[in-house]
């Protein structure tokens, strides 16, 4: 599916204003501090403090190449090693991000302040990062590809510009047209004539929102949000004043897998929550930086491995089935101090108000428009989506926001959904369907699978395996827009400097199968046969 672009200013024009305000690099983060009245006093720097504040008052975020996205190859005995440096460059962007947060005086008053004291430090931190990947790498026989090292560097984003609203970029991303099936090769159109502008919204003049933290219930900081860190107002949309964007399946010719296999594994009843990812981010705790729910496998955290999968207990009602079905939450900004307020992944790192649990998790197989499909291994794992569009743009972007009564007509990646009443928010995701036939996983948890084309057909020799489907759906309540902020705003959990953006919404899964099973999935979707 193709996505209509909206032009935007560029990264070099972006640039130039930074540069004309004498700021090579500003900040971003969760609060935007009362900057602006000591900027403005009469003293020998104030014009140089006015140029820094207004330069900082245009940055919304830090924005640094994702490392891992880049690796396609790393030998079995590096594994370990790379992931535990893969996750300290996230560590080291959570530090740098929350730092921008909390230093807006400064950066008022001292226009190097942010390049001097958080961007160079960080790029220097991320060098040597790269530079024991490519240790790790190398040691194990294996070969780094020395342009990685030229990802060191970060720059800031101003709220006008940060990626995730850029198109131009071939999201591959299959694009779910109802009922599971992909149409390939584009981004959903965002439809809402809202501009995303990643969080230009000044707080009452500049006023010091005490750090970020919410202000009577739901009042947004500089950001936006809970955290200071977003939503803002132009993340949501009125779905009844978008138009129908979903577009018609792939037709299905003579060879079509139409069956279909469901497995009901609840939707978290035992409140299974932890901000790690096993599949990234091997034992290191805290690996996601945000909080996921998960049904199905009871075992799944930064330390499990194959054989504990194997031996778990599951949340679904078919037991042969110990998959791990995993989602970072949804959470509603009301005001809400959870459980997690004071956490790693939760308060600490920007993921706040009140979690909310799905009414309903509908996991679902299907088959492929234009072949049979060959059974899934077990232990395949899978990422569909990008935690990170925010800063890497929509490539990988496979969010798709709707609410129930619209799902056939709009599906939204880029901005969420603001509900009638009695309709609720659904978030679903169409996993990717072509398997290259030999790994269950690969170095940057991507290429092993791919997405079918635009007419439902694997290319590069991959083979159709059943389709994973999640459709979840929440009683959410509508957000309020005044002013130009948003009130009882929800959204969906993340890395802090990505900013709360819908487009990050992501999900995860881990085939936990024995070959009885996936064997059994494939025969009812092969044969038409409707399974559970």
């Amino acid at each position: 599916m193709g996505r209509n672009i909206r032009k935007r200013r560029s990264s070099m024009a972006t640039k130039a204003v930074a540069a004309s305000a004498a700021l090579a690099l500003g900040g971003g983060g969760l609060i935007w501090a009362n900057f602006y009245a000591s900027a403005h006093e009469s003293n020998n720097s104030g014009q140089n403090q006015t140029k820094a504040a207004n330069a900082a008052a245009q940055v919304a975020t830090i924005s640094c190449p994702d490392v891992g996205q880049k690796l396609t190859s790393v030998p079995n005995g590096a594994k370990q090693g790379v992931a535990t440096e893969l996750a300290n460059l996230d560590k080291q962007i959570t530090e740098a991000y929350t730092r921008l947060a909390s230093t807006r005086q400064a950066q008022a008053g001292d226009a190097g302040f942010v390049q001097n004291a958080i961007v160079g430090p960080l790029k220097e931190k991320r060098a040597a990062t790269i530079d024991r990947i490519r240790i790790n790498i190398q040691r194990a026989g294996g070969q780094f590809d020395n342009s990685l090292s030229q990802l060191a560097a970060c720059t800031t984003q101003a709220a006008n510009n940060t990626n995730a609203g850029q198109g131009g970029q071939n999201n591959n991303g299959g694009q779910q047209n109802n009922g599971g099936q992909q149409g390939g090769n584009g981004g959903q159109q965002n439809n809402g004539g809202q501009n995303n502008n990643n969080g230009g919204q000044q707080n009452n003049g500049g006023q010091n929102n005490n750090g970020g933290q919410q202000n009577n219930g739901g009042q947004q900081g500089g950001n936006g949000g809970q955290a200071g860190n977003g939503p803002v107002a132009s993340d949501f949309v009125d779905i009844t004043k978008v138009q129908a964007n979903v577009k018609a399946k792939p037709r299905k010719n003579g060879q079509a897998s139409t069956g279909t296999f469901t497995s009901r594994c609840g939707v978290n009843a035992n409140n299974k929550f932890n901000t790690d990812n096993v599949i990234v981010a091997p034992g290191v705790t805290n690996g996601a930086h945000h909080l996921h729910d998960y049904v199905g496998n009871q075992s799944n955290d930064a330390f499990a491995n194959n054989n504990t999968f194997a031996a778990a207990q599951t949340s679904c009602q078919n037991q042969q089935d110990k998959s791990s079905y995993y989602w970072p939450v949804l959470r509603v900004q009301d005001g809400t101090k959870e459980f997690d307020q004071n956490r790693d992944g939760g308060g600490k790192e920007g993921n706040v108000g009140k979690v909310l649990k799905a009414k309903q998790a509908e996991i679902k197989f299907v088959g492929s428009p234009k072949a049979k499909v060959v059974a899934m291994p077990q232990f395949l794992r899978i990422i569909t989506g990008d935690a990170k569009t925010t800063t890497n743009g929509l490539a990988n972007a496979n969010a798709h926001w709707s609410c129930t009564g619209f799902e056939n007509k709009v599906q939204l990646t880029e901005q969420y959904p603001i509900c009638p009443q009695g309709s609720n928010v659904v978030r679903t995701f169409a996993f990717q369907s072509c398997w290259d036939g030999k790994n269950i996983d690969s170095a940057n948890h991507r290429t092993h699978v791919a997405f079918a084309d635009a007419n439902g057909n694997c290319q590069n020799g991959f083979k159709a395996i059943p389709q994973l489907t999640m459709r979840l759906v929440y009683a959410v309540p509508a957000p309020v827009i005044q002013n130009g902020q948003v009130k009882n705003a929800y959204a969906v959990d993340g890395f802090p400097e990505q900013l709360h953006k819908p487009s990050t919404d992501h999900d995860d899964f881990i085939n936990v199968m024995n070959a009885q099973l996936n064997n059994k999935i494939a025969n009812c979707v092969n044969k038409g046969q409707q399974c559970q």
